[in-house]
C-alpha cells in the first residue's frame, strides 16, 4: 500500500507520473510529505509548478527532509513557490 488517498483516474501522464513518484521516494517520511501534497495539489497544479515538482523530486531525500524541516537552506535552484507551498502545506496536519 502507496499510503495514497487520491485516485490518479482522470490524470494525464504527466501527473500520473509525478504522483507515483511523489508517494515512492525511498523514505517513508518524503513519501508522507510529498505523497500527501500530490495528493492534494497535482490536479491543479499549472505547467509550471509541475516544471518545479518534477525538478524539486531529483533532490536526495536527506536534503529535501531537512530543507522543509528548516535545519538547512535547500540550494537555490531548487527553492522556489512551489518549495513555499510543499513546506507551508506539511505544517498543516491533513490527517483530520
Amino acid at each position: 500500500m502507496t499510503g495514497t488517498t487520491r485516485s490518479s483516474d482522470g490524470l494525464d501522464d504527466r501527473r500520473k507520473r509525478l504522483l507515483f513518484r511523489c508517494w515512492h521516494r525511498g523514505t517513508r517520511e518524503m513519501d508522507l510529505i510529498l505523497g500527501r501534497f500530490a495528493d492534494a495539489e497535482i490536479a491543479d497544479l499549472p505547467d509550471g509548478d509541475l516544471d518545479q515538482l518534477e525538478r524539486l523530486i531529483e533532490v536526495p531525500d536527506p536534503d529535501l527532509y531537512a530543507a522543509l524541516a528548516g535545519d538547512t537552506p535547500l540550494a537555490p535552484e531548487y527553492a522556489g513557490a512551489l518549495f513555499d507551498r510543499i513546506k507551508a502545506f506539511r505544517a498543516v496536519d491533513h490527517d483530520a
